[in-house]
């Protein structure tokens, strides 16, 4: 099951579980649209995969798997 992790790696901007603006790899690095496409070309900086839109878990589900609380932030350029 995917972590949803709550924020963008390289910016620190927050991506709540429901957010549109959340990349990821098949790793689950994840970041903002903003980096992915302007930063990072939609290549992980991490794993060299390709960034694509997290999905979105139902909201009826995350009372019973909710997202990730812990933040990951990595210094990349």
């Amino acid at each position: 099951m995917l972590a949803l992790r709550p924020n963008c790696e390289r910016c620190d901007t927050d991506l709540p579980p429901d957010s549109a603006a959340a990349r990821i790899c098949s790793f689950e690095c994840t970041f903002c649209a903003d980096c992915a496409e302007q930063h990072l070309h939609h290549v992980c900086p991490n794993c060299g995969g390709n960034l694509v839109a997290r999905p979105i878990r139902p909201a009826a589900k995350l009372a019973k798997n909710p997202a990730s609380t812990v933040r990951v932030h990595s210094v990349i350029p």
